[in-house]
């Protein structure tokens, strides 16, 4: 069996002949003569399809999709309609319809169009599925994925969520880094813990040390009393250390130490301090490619990579972009019954996604907030995707001039033109620039104390 179509006309003849094409294709169909009896049939069994006539009697076709909208999980509804009613299934269209067709109906395209929905709601029904065992099993309710190389990364994070063995997980900026360390520790036995990160390419060496291991009172200027360090605060629980590529030699020494030995000092003190952390590391970096080249502690290294975790990029799994847009739409919708046209959704496949899925779900909350109509359309989207140019990826094709180039005038100016984007938003800003919002306000921080003469900080950054 194909699929289940639900058939509604309330012509006999047209209903006879469409079951007739649908079951010799092999689809199970039920049909019903008007819109009531078809909201029954809908409510009371579960249809993949409704394949519905615009004009009827009673309850006509947009008034049935509407109420079809509302079911859970609710099918994709076909519209069909005369000629001279074609701007009443383009309103359909945007209230939520799949697709419509123009009678007298083309049996290749009916099964065409037929076939694509079926496609869609398996894709839909199969994400439906894989958040129920998530919920069930994996607690991954944040991450959506059904393709192969996410199904390894469930899999992995199941197996070893709870061992105390150190993971370290490798992808791009915004591929969900974080989402997959929060998950560890949700399915693991410290759950009932509070769950701890850092951003080692956030903070500065020093406050980066003091934030880790914690310091004694007077262990430096500006000490004025003893800090309780992260290490020490996620004793019994989980520590997440992003961009641990960033580290610096001697932060890279201490960190080791501790892993190895389970204990730390507190910077200025002597007291040795047994500690119990499952540590998960993340970076976008080679850092088999940093160890060669001399930049990263081999020894740590083999420390941080007990068990491997590798995030693909978004382009490498294009089919799970109609399940993560149908995850942000949900997600940032509300009660309101929201859905992307086929042509928007084409676009979004077709893209690279630099940013990745913080990038993706960033265009859709855009989408949502600032399109009029209850579908993603096309003109929704920025120009960039509907162009299908990858602007950050292309900004790392500049050529640099034989003079030279100012990099931290260059950083300025992105994070300005970024601000101003983002109408001052610093986690649309952070979005924007593929940077986690505590990396982007660390920069800003630089900004604001830059020496008289360079170029200021940025005005008017909500701290959203």
């Amino acid at each position: 069996m194909k699929g289940r179509v639900l058939v509604v006309d309330d012509e006999r003849r047209q209903r006879d002949i469409l079951q007739m094409i649908l079951e010799a294709e092999g689809y199970e169909t039920t049909a019903a003569g008007n819109g009531r009896q078809a909201l029954q049939a809908a409510q009371a069994e579960g249809f993949d399809v409704v394949l519905t006539d615009l004009k009827m009697p009673d309850l006509n076709g947009i008034e049935l999709l509407s109420e079809i909208l509302k079911l859970q999980p609710s099918p994709l509804v076909i519209l069909m309609t005369a000629h001279g009613t074609i701007d009443s299934a383009v309103d359909a269209m945007r209230k939520g319809a799949f697709d419509y067709l123009t009678k007298p109906l083309e049996k290749d395209e009916l099964l065409l169009v037929l076939r694509r929905a079926l496609e869609r709601a398996h894709l839909v029904r199969e994400n439906r599925m894989l958040h129920e065992q998530l919920r069930d099993r994996f607690r991954l309710d944040n991450i959506v994925g059904a393709h192969g190389s996410m199904q390894d990364v469930f899999r992995v994070v199941h197996k070893v969520a709870s061992s105390t063995s150190t993971v370290l997980v490798y992808g791009e900026s915004g591929t969900g880094k974080e989402l997959v360390a929060r998950a560890l520790h949700h399915e693991s036995d410290r759950r009932s813990r509070p769950f701890y990160a850092v951003n080692a390419a956030a903070l500065p060496e020093s406050i980066l040390e003091a934030e880790l291991f914690g310091h004694e009172k007077g262990a430096f200027t500006g000490a004025e009393m003893r800090k309780i360090g992260l290490f020490e605060q996620a004793s019994g629980s989980t520590l997440f250390l992003d961009e641990v590529g960033d580290l610096k030699r001697d932060l890279q020494v201490k960190l080791l130490r501790a892993l190895q030995e389970r204990e730390i000092m507190r910077v200025g003190g002597t007291e040795r301090i047994r500690i119990d952390v499952r540590i998960v590391a993340a970076t976008n970096q080679d850092l088999d490619r940093a160890v060669r080249e001399g930049r990263f502690r081999e020894d740590l290294y083999y420390r941080l990579n007990v068990i491997p975790i590798v995030l693909p990029p978004l382009r490498e799994r294009r089919t799970d972009i109609p399940l993560l847009v149908d995850h942000f739409i949900a997600k940032y919708s509300g009660t309101r019954r929201r859905g992307v046209s086929e042509d928007a959704l084409k676009i979004l496949m077709a893209y690279d996604w630099p940013g990745n899925v913080r990038e993706l779900e960033s265009v859709v909350e855009r989408a949502l907030l600032l399109g009029e109509r209850d579908l993603i359309v096309p003109a929704d989207l920025p120009a960039p995707v509907r162009a299908g140019t990858s602007g950050p990826r292309g900004a790392m094709e500049l050529e640099i001039p034989d003079s030279g180039i100012n990099l931290d005038a260059l950083e300025r100016s992105l994070i300005l033109k970024a601000l101003d984007k983002a109408g001052g938003n610093v986690s649309r800003a952070a979005r924007l620039l593929g940077l986690s919002r505590r990396t982007l306000q660390y920069r800003m921080e630089k900004m604001q104390s830059a020496p008289e003469g360079a170029p200021g900080a940025p005005k008017g950054a909500r701290a959203v």
